[in-house]
């Protein structure tokens, strides 16, 4: 069918406001968010484009894995192994960080969905992005806020970590009988979708100053793992499903990703010594790949986002702002100043979409569990750019301590 011009002009104008966006300086940090808007009319429009090339189904389960690994990858690269150690630094400001996470918006979100009555695997699509880690986007509001940029950084990794326990945990608990939940399998799947390239990435910071014991150690290791994946390339993977099954069988599974990781990270950082700028593209990687399975969730949800998909984006507007204001709030509460509460807020009111849609996409249900993320995510970059530049023109103004004037004598 001849595309119609109601069709093709929509899609121009949002692709021609992501180009342009790049040249107003004063807008340029919606860019980002632009491209999502337009990767999100163009699979409304052209579902068909976003779903299959050729014989490639760009929906399948491993290619959906492939690409949030390649996401969370190019976040990791943006980490150090210095971020773990605001922990002993701001100890009380990360402990209400990573609960406040945890409790405010899987809770925030099971109370939206039984007030506005979702199908099933849609509900539980809410429930598992509020579920998930903080994401980078926290970070970058959080630096443009003029916040506490330490603290937010800290509570990222940390909620990164937490994310394999407390993510299953609250899908269990809350989503459990809106559709099938293994907690195991999404731990493991956690750890391979998120722990893994963050690992890898992290395994290629050390290395910038690893001690020779250390990196000895890190090479052998990646030998090791060279050799294991040739293994199971060469036959190997089928060797052990015929003899294995169940929970020993995705452990080795996990201890292959694993063993990647070490593989992924020397491999990388040794091609950052011939391309020195390599780490400061990577988050245009990330940033396509969210483009990316953003449009493909968007295709494949097409048909229930006609529905409700209004409805679907004033929950994500209400869940986000249950964010902001208990996140920063919880700060305050606890004795936090301003500058830590606001990175708070942030922490509690901004969810890694990623994680969401490639667990989404590991269940098999990109289309339904995964829409909450493809509403969420661009939702949450325009407002948290839109509570960020207001904090930042009314920064925190440091109360310095002045004696009081001597009084004369009688």
């Amino acid at each position: 069918m001849t595309p119609t011009l109601w069709q093709t002009v929509p899609v121009v104008l949002t692709v021609a406001l992501a180009i342009g966006l790049r040249f107003l300086p004063k807008l340029r940090g919606y860019q980002f968010t632009a491209w999502i808007i337009a990767a999100v009319t163009a699979a409304m429009i052209y579902p068909a484009a976003f779903l299959k090339w050729g014989d490639l189904d760009l929906n399948n389960q491993w290619v959906i894995l492939l690409v949030v690994q390649g996401v969370m990858f190019g976040m990791g690269t943006q980490m150090s192994l210095r971020d773990f150690a605001g922990v002993a630094r701001s100890p009380r400001g990360v402990l209400v960080g990573a609960i406040g996470r945890f409790t405010v918006m899987p809770l925030a979100g099971w109370a939206l969905i039984k007030l506005f009555h979702f199908p099933a695997e849609i509900a539980a699509g809410v429930i598992l992005i509020g579920s998930c880690s903080s994401g980078l986007a926290s970070n970058v509001m959080t630096y443009l806020a003029q916040a506490n940029l330490a603290l937010s950084v800290t509570i990222t990794a940390v909620t990164t970590l937490l994310a394999p326990v407390m993510t299953p945990f609250w899908m269990k608990l809350l989503a459990g009988t809106l559709v099938k939940v293994s907690a195991f399998k999404m731990m493991v799947d956690i750890i391979e979708i998120v722990l893994v390239p963050i690992g890898a990435a992290l395994l290629h910071d050390y290395l910038k100053q690893a001690p020779a014991a250390g990196r000895k150690t890190v090479l052998l290791i990646a030998a090791i793992g060279a050799a294991w994946l040739t293994f199971l390339a060469a036959g190997g993977w089928s060797w052990l499903k015929a003899n294995l099954a169940g929970m020993p069988l995705q452990l080795m599974g996990v201890a292959g990703f694993l063993l990647s990781a070490f593989v992924a990270g020397v491999a990388y950082h040794r091609l950052t010594r011939r391309i020195p700028r390599l780490d400061h593209g990577m988050p245009l990687v990330s940033m396509a790949g969210i483009v990316y399975f953003t449009a493909v969730t968007t295709a494949a949800g097409r048909d229930h986002l006609l529905q409700i998909g209004a409805l679907l984006f004033i929950v994500a507007a209400l869940h986000n702002t249950a964010g902001y204001f208990f996140g920063y709030w919880l700060g305050r509460a606890t004795g936090l100043d301003k500058n830590s509460s606001r990175a708070v807020a942030f922490e509690v009111g901004l969810q890694n979409g990623g994680m969401a849609s490639g667990l989404a996409g590991a269940m098999g249900k990109l289309g339904t569990v995964g829409l909450a993320a493809a509403i969420f995510s661009p939702w949450m970059n325009v407002s948290g750019s839109v509570l960020a530049n207001y904090w930042r023109k009314r920064p925190v103004v440091a109360t310095v301590y002045a004696p009081p004037a001597p009084q004369p004598h009688p």
